[in-house]
């Protein structure tokens, strides 16, 4: 029996510490021209590091899995919530992409069960058409079948 792992996209996270170290050397080399600039400029502007770092390690404690014909989804570091979608109650996966999000391949993957009001929606994931159509053929796979993709464990929302 295979998982598959689904995070959001780490592309954010990754464009975040770029511009944080980028605006951190220049303006430690800006230190070097201009006397005036004080060099603790350039650690106060190194703090903003805890933007991205906050945010990667909230992605880190958020996962979904999907494995056999269980849906579970996780998150929480001190305090953890999961909850688990019995795959044959899926009734509706829905994918919304906003302009931004289609420029960089990634959705919010949205899902809906039987007998629920509330939908469980996941955030920024890569391929989010991709993995919804991996979810609905687990979910619309005969029962006792389990979910297969391959060769061992996959993630899906991080880019290849």
């Amino acid at each position: 029996m295979t998982n598959l792992v689904i995070r959001p996209t780490i592309k954010f996270i990754r464009f975040g510490y770029i511009l944080v170290l980028v605006l951190a050397a220049a303006t430690a080399a800006a230190t070097v021209w201009v006397p005036e600039i004080p060099l603790w400029a350039a650690g106060v502007i190194a703090v903003f590091l805890l933007w991205p770092a906050a945010r990667h390690l909230r992605r880190q404690l958020t996962k979904m899995t999907l494995t056999g014909d269980k849906l579970r989804y996780e998150s929480g570091f001190a305090s953890k919530t999961t909850r688990t979608i019995q795959l044959p109650k899926v009734q509706d996966v829905r994918v919304d992409q906003r302009l931004g999000q289609r420029l960089f391949g990634v959705g919010d993957l949205s899902i809906e069960t039987a007998g629920e009001t509330s939908r469980l929606t996941v955030p920024n994931i890569d391929r989010p058409q991709e993995v919804a159509e991996q979810i609905i053929e687990a979910a619309q796979a005969p029962e006792g079948r389990h979910y297969a993709a391959g060769g061992g464990e996959g993630e899906a929302g991080t880019p290849r």
